[in-house]
């Protein structure tokens, strides 16, 4: 009989902070890669989808500044790397793939660190952030067919 998986430790203060930042370098790159994508295309569905992530995106990182402030850290303002890797790729198809593949990095980070984080509040306010990107991966797979 196997016994169930022992509950993860806790993060520390400073290690929560630390992950937020990173996520919030994340989403500000994932929000320029989906506006400047979205900013370069005809109108049509696929630049309402676009604009959709972007504003998905800003609202996390609004987020996850004011729960950052509120554990009195101190909000990156850096770019994630991600940005300018994204924004490399000239066809919009594998920018796309490119795209929801940081959407699903963003995930993985988000599903180790819920369950890690001791406040209540954040812990909420990150799994509405998860869901968030569950949806966009799907929207961006979706419309692909």
């Amino acid at each position: 009989m196997n016994s169930p998986a022992p509950e993860p430790a806790l993060a520390s203060r400073d290690e929560v902070l630390v992950a937020l930042n990173e996520l919030l370098e994340a989403e500000r790159a994932g929000a320029r890669v989906a506006m400047e994508t979205a900013r370069d295309m005809p109108p049509g569905a696929l630049t309402t989808l676009l604009q959709d992530v972007h504003k998905d995106e800003v609202r996390w990182c609004g987020m996850l500044m004011r729960t950052i402030q509120a554990l009195e850290g101190t909000p990156s303002s850096a770019t994630g790397a991600f940005w300018g890797k994204a924004m490399a790729i000239p066809d919009l198809e594998q920018r796309l793939s490119f795209l929801n593949r940081g959407q699903a990095w963003v995930v993985r980070r988000l599903e180790a660190l819920i369950p890690r984080v001791p406040d209540a509040q954040v812990r909420s306010d990150l799994a509405l952030m998860l869901e968030a990107h569950h949806r966009n991966i799907e929207r961006v797979d979706a419309r692909r067919g």
